[in-house]
């Protein structure tokens, strides 16, 4: 663990009870002198450290030391279009793509995209304020939701997409943006639609499923 979020980062003193009170002491082992660094959800830039002055069975008492700005972001951009699958699967990879530093992820409803499956922005926001903890990001990823491959190509005209084609992905191409279908990939309508865009792969002969693909072009363009 990085750092740990609390709405009262920024106090001189702070107790700290419940859940995070049982993190912290009978997991991770936190003993009294210890330096621990805080952040704020409003602000997740500036860092607090604390020093742990007292430990109780319910609450662990901390005093304040010292805060500084310190931003954790990545420095390429990434933004993700990607065609929306069971959210079970996007939940299990987010926090990978979180720690790659993605920027942002527009789910859309694709041809073969499973209409029921419904994306939790406040859920995986939960999971983002856990991974960033652990991995010590600062800045938050972005989400929204887009009707169809039209609406996100008006939207985001330069997109490059990731499908079957000749050329590989090498990693050192300039782009911001990139497509990724659903399971099946795209549509025939959906593939006429994208045929202005450039087109890249991975140099595998073997078949990602669309989560896979979204974590190996994330890694491939950002590491």
């Amino acid at each position: 663990m990085i750092y740990v979020t609390h709405e009262d980062s920024g106090r001189q003193e702070i107790n700290i009870k419940g859940e995070l009170h049982k993190y912290l002491v009978k997991v991770r082992r936190h003993q009294v002198g210890d330096i621990l660094t805080f952040r704020s959800n409003e602000n997740l830039a500036m860092a607090y450290m604390y020093e742990v002055i007292s430990i109780d069975p319910r609450a662990l008492h901390v005093r304040l030391l010292e805060s500084y700005e310190q931003k954790v972001e990545s420095q390429k951009r990434l933004h993700v279009g990607w065609c929306v699958i069971d959210t079970n699967s996007v939940e299990k990879v987010l926090p990978m793509l979180n720690e790659l530093g993605v920027k942002k992820i527009s789910f859309i409803y694709c041809d073969k995209s499973q209409k029921n499956f419904k994306p939790d922005f406040n859920r995986f926001g939960r999971i983002l304020q856990s991974s960033s903890s652990q991995c010590g990001r600062t800045d938050v990823m972005e989400f929204e939701t887009l009707k169809n491959i039209s609406e996100f190509l008006k939207k985001y005209p330069d997109s490059v997409v990731f499908d079957f084609c000749d050329e590989a992905l090498s990693g050192d191409e300039k782009f911001e943006t990139i497509l990724i279908g659903s399971e099946g990939g795209f549509s025939e309508s959906e593939k006429k639609l994208l045929s202005g865009q450039k087109v890249y792969r991975l140099d595998t002969p073997m078949v990602l499923r669309s989560e896979t693909a979204v974590v190996a072009v994330s890694s491939k363009m950002l590491l």
